[in-house]
């Protein structure tokens, strides 16, 4: 039985994960996100119900529109995939408790979050604000509750999205952007001081070894000039940032040791 309820969170995430696609995509297209048939962005062609089933269609069509044959990004399926992994850690690390919505929501709104980030190099105000919001009032209340939270996890959000609000402003927008201090808003309230740290530090690293293999792999590959990574390229730092906090969610990283200051 837990086998089958594990397959069954899996398969809800996926099914949710393509749900967060068609948000991400129309997000700022003046398209529904909640109404209308979902359609080839090519050819316009609607899509049967079976040509929509998560993960398995796109292998069916082998990655390619029945119609006009156009390629379909590999996105739908990495994100179907993804979201099921991170609803099943989810339902592993809290079962089905109170706290499984909540996580279930604001996994959401991240995964949005980073694929929109990932396309467009921007976070859209509206879903960080949501974030930030959400994540607030847990803080808030766990603070107030004993559950957990301290002083300086209560400012954990203010905390570490200082530092990149004033490089915003050093740089003019060029260093990072002004979405990146939003976003850590949440995620600083999210995690707690300590596992803030940890994240930032992680999605560095991550960053960095991400570009340098972009690059190192292109020397060898065809890569179109429209995908090209240079070393002065635009890279979004929300995907990293939001990577970091998963694997320090998930696995209590403490990278830079600052578990003194859990106390506090």
């Amino acid at each position: 039985m837990p086998i089958l309820l594990n397959v069954f969170v899996f398969l809800f995430g996926t099914i949710v994960g393509s749900f967060l696609n068609v948000v991400a995509l129309r997000h700022n297209t003046g398209m529904p996100v909640a109404r209308g048939r979902s359609q080839c962005f090519s050819c316009s062609k609607q899509l049967y119900w079976y040509e929509l089933v998560p993960i398995f269609s796109f292998f069916v069509l082998r990655g390619k529109c029945s119609v006009c044959k156009s390629k379909i990004s590999l996105q739908y399926p990495l994100v179907e995939i993804f979201t099921g992994v991170i609803f099943l850690a989810t339902f592993i690390k809290f079962g089905p408790s109170f706290f499984l919505p909540y996580y279930f929501f604001i996994f959401s709104l991240l995964i949005i979050i980073a694929v929109y980030d990932f396309k467009h190099k921007i976070i859209p105000d509206g879903w960080a604000f949501i974030f930030g919001f959400a994540t607030f009032a847990t803080a808030l209340t766990s603070f107030f509750y004993g559950q957990g939270a301290t002083m300086l996890d209560l400012f954990a959000g203010p905390i570490v999205a200082l530092p990149f609000a004033l490089l915003w402003v050093v740089s003019k927008g060029k260093w990072v952007g002004l979405g990146d201090a939003k976003l850590l808003l949440g995620l600083g309230w999210m995690l707690g001081f300590v596992h803030s740290i940890s994240a930032v530090v992680l999605a560095v690293w991550v960053g960095a070894i991400w570009g340098v293999l972009t690059i190192f792999v292109q020397k060898f590959t065809h890569t179109s000039s429209r995908f090209r990574v240079t070393m002065k390229s635009e890279i979004p730092f929300g995907p990293f940032l939001i990577l970091g906090a998963l694997l320090v969610f998930f696995f209590g990283f403490d990278v830079v040791g600052l578990s003194l200051f859990s106390q506090f």
